[in-house]
């Protein structure tokens, strides 16, 4: 039987592979803490006796490893895709004998001249009145998986971000044509405004993401900079700018919901057991109504408790239009002269990607070392998305740790930049 050494074992995202003593490969599986998940199996020592009756399958596993390796990935969402790729490859028997066809699901792509990227199960491909487009999977280009189901709709959000994949319907001919909300978001190539023609998005958009979700996301980042030279050179250069974005996106993918339950479903906040201090959050929040101008708040959680006498309201002086990005940027700048307040451990935007980018870049230029963290309303504004500035280990897991926590300041910073706006209005009429 296999004896766990934690010594061997890295606390950061892959696959592990259990083989028998006939150098079998009799499991795989996927974690977000390598060390963590592998020692979860042996910790608790399981009998062995050679009766399988009445055993659970968990239980018959663990008494046949006699090696475990392990596969490390940069990301969560590289681990799951590893994992898909490599039980269908080997078929490892415990996979098969504890797989619930239920909760698994697959990625498939349409042979349309706009392929439709979604997630299925495998009983929807096989009935064709589910969808008749699938046509019990003769119509499909290509299928991966299968992919643990909980986690599908979470990968797929991601891979929309990191490959533009469109949802919407191809604009026709003759025909109006309207923006869907992803291109507004910029994450919509143009499918909806005629703007890219089919064979344009399978080669931008499909065959990135066939290579990616095969597990070869070096080979990605490499056909795109090849693509960005030369748009490049051919002074296309918001096409460029767009590549050069998405390569820095794979390279930092930040997979928060994808995380196993035990990173998220804790409800305590924790800051104990960790090299990096978090004691000290600063939330900021731009009201922008136009009428009676434009202000921003800032509200301090000490220890996860807020302190008001830290609170600091800003009237924005020096921006023109309606840009948040701006208003955010002039707030930070006058809040970081002030050496004699207290500096954050963790700065929280009301925001997305744009007001984190410019957040991190204010902090950079003032020389300061600050983590970011934004939150982003969905597409429906239902469901809180998590964008942060940095990709530090320890970073990553408090704010997986801590979501409860970072939406109460980040409410706070709401409303305290409404209460100010308001109060401004009162006293102009």
């Amino acid at each position: 039987m296999f004896i766990f050494d934690s010594k061997k074992f890295p606390d950061s995202p892959g696959i592990y592979l259990f083989y028998n003593d006939k150098r079998e490969l009799i499991y795989v599986g996927k974690a977000t803490s390598l060390k963590d998940r592998v020692a979860s199996y042996f910790r608790n020592p399981l009998p062995t006796s050679p009766l399988k009756m009445g055993r659970r399958p968990i239980e018959l596993l663990i008494n046949e490893v006699s090696d475990v390796k392990i596969i490390q990935t940069e990301s969560v969402l590289e681990a799951i895709i590893l994992e898909a790729n490599t039980i269908k490859k080997f078929q490892p028997k415990y996979n098969v004998d504890l797989k619930d066809d239920k909760s698994w699901n697959y990625i498939v792509m349409t042979k349309e001249n706009y392929p439709q990227v979604k997630t299925v199960r495998q009983h929807e491909i096989e009935n064709s009145k589910f969808d008749p487009r699938f046509n019990r999977g003769r119509n499909l280009k290509f299928k991966f998986g299968p992919y643990p189901g909980l986690k599908t709709r979470e990968m797929m959000k991601l891979l929309q971000r990191l490959f533009f994949i469109s949802h919407c319907k191809p604009c026709q001919p003759g025909k109006p044509c309207r923006p869907c909300l992803y291109y507004a978001m910029e994450q919509c190539l143009g499918v909806c405004t005629g703007e890219i023609t089919s064979q344009e998005y399978k080669k931008k958009v499909i065959r990135p993401l066939v290579m990616f979700l095969r597990g070869n996301k070096k080979g990605v980042i490499r056909q795109l900079g090849k693509q960005m030279k030369e748009e490049s050179k051919k002074e296309n250069f918001e096409e460029a700018g767009r590549l050069r974005n998405q390569i820095s996106a794979l390279q930092r993918i930040q997979d928060i919901a994808l995380l196993n339950k035990s990173f998220t479903s804790q409800q305590k906040f924790e800051i104990r057991n960790s090299k990096f201090e978090f004691s000290r959050i600063e939330g900021y929040d731009i009201s922008n109504l136009g009428e009676a101008g434009k202000v921003g708040s800032m509200v301090v959680f000490e220890n996860s408790e807020s302190n008001k006498s830290q609170y600091r309201k800003f009237k924005i002086k020096n921006v023109l239009g309606q840009s948040d990005v701006g208003c955010l940027h002039e707030v930070l700048e006058r809040r970081l002269k002030h050496s004699e307040w207290r500096m954050p451990n963790v700065i929280l935007v009301d925001g997305g990607v744009p007001q984190v980018n410019r957040t991190v870049e204010t902090i950079r230029v003032n020389k300061f070392k600050i983590p970011v963290v934004g939150i982003a309303k969905g597409p429906k504004r239902k469901k809180n998305e998590f964008i942060l500035g940095s990709k530090e280990k320890e970073f990553v897991k408090w704010v997986n740790k801590n979501q409860e926590l970072l939406v109460r300041v980040r409410d706070e910073a709401h409303r305290f930049a409404i209460s100010y706006q308001r109060k401004l209005r009162k006293i102009k009429h």
